[in-house]
């Protein structure tokens, strides 16, 4: 784990990046072995912010548990849209577009409402050094950019998004009718029932407002901040989220389709 004082040691990036066309490799050897995030410190406001920290790729520390519950967390996910009568009615076609734009968000908030806590570390150095014996840097150097599915920084993104849902507090009901709202989303290209779906979105945010107001009388903002909330769960990437939870037991098959297969089975 991360402590102040090794935070406070130097950052390599800016004095080797130009004198040495192989800083990468200096980078790999001079770094610690492994990082954990776990739910008491996920505050990295005492972290640097040096660009080859936050570009650390990293996988899970305890992949199979970790794997087995966001297995089921998305599981759960898939059969709350399917036991929805409005999303079950839809076009087909409408269905798999609006699971292919909003499983990833609502995987999110299935993870923040079973309160699940996970930590990561980094890849093994041996891993990537091995690549760049190979002959493999070009592949490994674009891994390495901040679009890397599984970077540090992408982690901090979605640790921020979780703690701001935690921060609310919601209930069962709101967690219910803002999954909702996201799942209902009239502004995914190629739907055939736009209007209608539109419609849905509206019912389900009116609903959401009504429990907010019945539970919480005197926050006349919290209605406002959960919508900003759930906004914020869509720079959590599918990429990310595939890579980090489910790449080390699906492999190579694509999520989508097993969750198809759910959604029609």
């Amino acid at each position: 784990m991360y402590s102040p004082q090794e935070n406070k040691r130097d950052c390599y990036c800016t004095e080797f990046r130009d004198r040495h066309p192989h800083a990468i490799l200096f980078n790999i050897l001079n770094r610690k072995d492994s990082c954990g995030l776990g739910h008491d410190n996920w505050d990295y406001s005492g972290m640097h912010n040096c660009h080859c920290e936050q570009r650390k790729l990293v996988c899970l520390r305890n992949s199979a548990s970790t794997c087995q519950a966001a297995s089921e967390v998305l599981v759960k996910t898939i059969h709350f849209m399917k036991s929805l009568p409005s999303f079950h009615h839809l076009p087909c076609i409408d269905q798999l577009l609006l699971l292919q734009s909003c499983w990833a968000p609502l995987f999110v908030l299935g993870l923040a409402q079973e309160h699940m806590v996970f930590e990561v570390t980094d890849i093994p150095t041996a891993s990537i050094l091995r690549n760049l014996l190979l002959n493999h840097q070009k592949r490994t150097n674009e891994q390495e950019t901040d679009d890397s599915p599984t970077t540090l920084q992408a982690v901090h993104n979605l640790n921020s998004c979780l703690n701001k849902l935690w921060s609310l507090d919601l209930t069962a009901k709101e967690y219910a009718y803002l999954k909702g709202a996201i799942l209902f989303n009239p502004d995914v290209s190629g739907l055939m029932s736009c209007k209608h779906i539109e419609g849905l979105q509206k019912e389900s945010q009116r609903v959401l407002h009504e429990v907010i107001q019945t539970l919480h009388p005197n926050d006349h903002g919290r209605f406002t901040c959960v919508l900003l909330t759930a906004s914020s769960l869509r720079t959590v990437a599918q990429s990310f989220v595939t890579e980090l939870f489910f790449r080390p037991v699906i492999g190579q098959t694509d999520l989508l389709e097993l969750l198809t297969e759910i959604l029609f089975s």
